[in-house]
């Protein structure tokens, strides 16, 4: 079987490539999904239904476009994994994970100590809390491999 691991969350630093070079590495049978990591793609994405000059319409409809690619690769993915990052609140993040727990999806989180109050009920639903992007890739594989007597 190849597992689907959605990953969402955080797009300001290299966490998604270290979860992937590290499942690679190991050989896992994983495919990864993802929405759109280039921010200015992703605020644009409702443009293409015509230009609007006031902030709250032209984020309202990139926001559904965008959400026509996150709600089908959550209802498709195995796994998630939802990066919560220091620099920026990652509300879609959250958005996402709640999206997950009411799915019935398994979803591990990934934060710093730092934001556990904020997460508490992110992390409750969470079936894993992570510190890196290698206790991650520790998990995927007890998950993924075939752990059966030979």
């Amino acid at each position: 079987m190849t597992w689907t691991v959605y990953l969402s969350g955080e797009i300001h630093t290299d966490w998604r490539d270290q979860i992937k070079a590290g499942c690679e590495k190991l050989k896992l049978p994983i495919t990864f999904t993802s929405a759109v990591t280039d921010h200015d793609a992703s605020d644009a994405a409702g443009d293409c239904l015509g230009a609007d000059d006031r902030g709250f319409w032209r984020d309202h409809k990139s926001a559904k476009v965008n959400a026509i690619r996150t709600k089908n690769l959550i209802a498709r993915c195995d796994i998630a994994v939802v990066r919560f990052g220091d620099k920026y609140k990652q509300w879609n993040a959250a958005f996402d994970a709640g999206q997950c727990a009411a799915l019935g999806k398994p979803y591990i989180t990934l934060h710093d100590d730092d934001i556990i109050h904020a997460l508490k009920e992110v992390d409750a639903a969470a079936l894993a809390r992570a510190n890196t992007a290698e206790q991650v890739v520790q998990v995927l594989k007890y998950v993924v491999s075939d752990l059966s007597p030979r």
